[in-house]
């Protein structure tokens, strides 16, 4: 009951039709299914979320929305076809990764759930209650009267398509081209689109193993005649395909993760298998629409690169590239990419490294769904790995498409360009803030360290060769693992450069093709109880991942601890002093 005494009901829009009951998860905080939903049991393993440990199979989790990875429709699609979903979900803004799961499980088995979102000031009268229902336009307890209509209805459709767009949707093309072409326009009608735009390439995040579901979409689409018709790269796998088995990592679970590469590599897409397209040789120019997947690429190329791109969904993003067509909203369109809140940064000098994964998280914390434009960075001067770093972390924290820092992206040359002249609430950002990041990363100090995490995202070339300034002269702890994850090409280079031979001689383990969110033991000892890492983005989701501590430093800790067999004893100094 509510204040009034009476059963909760609201209107709600309805992003999939249908109607469920079940028992009601509350949160204010977004997830991220991916590294925060165990596809395999439907229990929550984000540590940081207050619903950790909770299971949302055949539950109602009503939360703000999703948050961080792309491929959290891969888990909810995996979580339908095991049995173990929610029976619906509420959310106070539209979502789009987890809603693209529900329609790709729709489209190609049958399978559904309904998902509502009710305007914010209903959203915040659930908490404390027991059960809901979804469906009918409506969001209501079991006791109560459907309430449908008002602003939140569903809106009207107005794509318009154009003669080859209808051409996509018949049955003249290969099978797996019209459904792509189906599941690209019910995004695009959800988003509000007027129409669909040509994107000049794809960066396919889907191709990681998230279960069974995931090759089977795949496989299904190559057998159906699926060829991409823009240049297509591949995200990091979930195992280096040229050297699992001497890394001894699961046959069943490689094998499947290594099929699930192939099947894409058969449609066209390019064996890139790197969470940090932007490094390659072909990354896209300012001004340029294309779709790409993994949230921290997503923030990178529009943020840094200038580029335009949607937070595309797995399995939205070989949709889009089998047909080349995508929506034409969200950061396709110019006011789209404007921020809407200002964050200031107080003067923080003599920072190292680990200043940007705080920064990033921090930001993300305040911004958990608006587009932020950064005051106090003006002669910062942050090189490509920094802003790599930076991005990963807000993307772990937010949902928001980009940022801009004034001064130092290319959207944001002055304050009035990052914000087209509005008057934007301010917040800011202190010392006390990100030392209370880093605690929250480092519970303790000193602590003994089995393995030294890199690469998340994966490590450039430039990251190697001050990797190895660090390690030069010196010895590595006998019982640390020091293993960085990288692309393919980045390794190459490095390999020609002789930096991988110093690296390893050193004692550094190079994987390839995956990265620490997609890793396999033992990659990840199975007896180690402690990895420290130099990413904001792995020391949120790694404990989930991998069932281990994770502690946090920036680079030149990180190869201390590799060297000394401790984790640092304290917060860097330009933060506490």
């Amino acid at each position: 009951m509510d204040e009034k005494g009476k059963a909760f009901a609201a209107p709600a829009a309805m992003l999939v039709e249908g109607r469920a009951e079940g028992p009601l998860l509350f949160s204010e905080t977004a997830l991220s299914f991916w590294g925060g939903v165990d596809p395999e049991t439907g229990v929550v393993i984000d540590h940081a979320h207050p619903l950790h440990g909770l299971c949302l199979a055949g539950a109602v989790p009503a939360m703000p929305g999703g948050r961080g990875s792309c491929t959290g429709s891969a888990v909810l699609l995996q979580l339908i076809v095991n049995g173990l979903a929610p029976a619906a979900m509420v959310f106070s803004q539209r979502e789009d990764i987890l809603t693209l799961g529900v329609i790709v499980a729709e489209e190609v088995y049958g399978r559904s759930l309904p998902i509502a979102v009710l305007d914010p000031q209903d959203f915040v009268r659930l908490e404390g209650r027991k059960s809901l229902c979804v469906g009918s336009g409506s969001v209501f307890e079991p006791d109560a009267t459907p309430v449908r209509g008002g602003e939140l209805a569903t809106s009207v459709d107005r794509l318009a398509l154009t003669e080859k767009d209808r051409d996509l949707l018949s049955a003249s093309v290969p099978r797996a081209t019209s459904l792509a072409m189906r599941i690209v326009t019910r995004m695009a009608r959800l988003e509000g689109a007027e129409r669909l735009i040509n994107v000049a390439q794809v960066h396919v995040d889907g191709c990681i193993y998230t279960g069974p579901a995931s090759l089977d979409f795949a496989e299904k689409l190559a057998g159906w005649g699926g060829r991409v018709v823009v240049p297509t790269s591949l995200n990091a796998i979930s195992v280096d395909q040229a050297r699992w088995r001497e890394q001894g990592t699961d046959p069943a679970r490689s094998q499947a993760a290594s099929a699930l590469a192939d099947a894409y590599v058969r449609m066209g897409a390019a064996p890139t298998f790197t969470c940090a397209p932007y490094q390659l040789n072909d990354a896209p120019h300012r001004g340029e629409d294309i779709a790409w997947a993994e949230s921290n690429a997503v923030v990178y190329a529009n943020s840094v690169l200038g580029a335009r791109t949607m937070k595309y969904p797995d399995f939205l993003d070989i949709c889009i590239a089998l047909t080349g067509r995508a929506p034409y909203a969200g950061c396709h369109i110019d006011q789209n990419r404007k921020a809407r809140l200002i964050v200031d940064v107080e003067s923080m000098a003599g920072c190292d490294d680990s200043f940007w994964p705080l920064l990033g998280y921090q930001v993300g914390l305040l911004a958990p769904n608006t587009i932020p434009v950064l005051t106090g960075l003006e002669t910062a001067a942050p090189s490509s790995d920094d802003l790599k770093a930076f991005g990963a972390a807000f993307a772990t924290t937010s949902a928001a498409p980009m940022f801009h820092i004034v001064g130092v992206t290319p959207e944001a040359p002055a304050l009035q360009a990052a914000t087209g002249g509005a008057t934007l609430p301010v917040l800011t950002v202190s010392h006390a803030d990100l030392l209370a990041v880093w605690r929250s990363f480092n519970p303790v100090a000193g602590e003994p360290v089995d393995l030294v995490a890199l690469g998340n995202p994966h490590f450039s070339a430039e990251e190697c060769r001050r990797l190895a300034e660090l390690c030069r002269g010196r010895r590595k702890h006998p019982g640390v693992a020091l293993t960085v994850t990288a692309s393919r090409s980045t390794y190459e280079r490095i390999a020609d450069n002789g930096i991988a031979a110093e690296l390893e001689a050193f004692g550094v383990t190079f994987v390839r093709d995956a990265c620490w969110c997609t890793v396999m033991p033992p990659i990840v000892p199975p007896a180690a109880r402690l990895i420290l890492t130099n990413s904001g983005k792995y020391a949120h989701y790694g404990p989930g991942l991998s069932g281990k501590e994770v502690r946090f430093a920036g680079l030149a800790g990180c190869v201390e601890a590799a060297v000394l067999g401790r984790s640092p004893d304290a917060p860097p100094a330009w933060l506490t002093g």
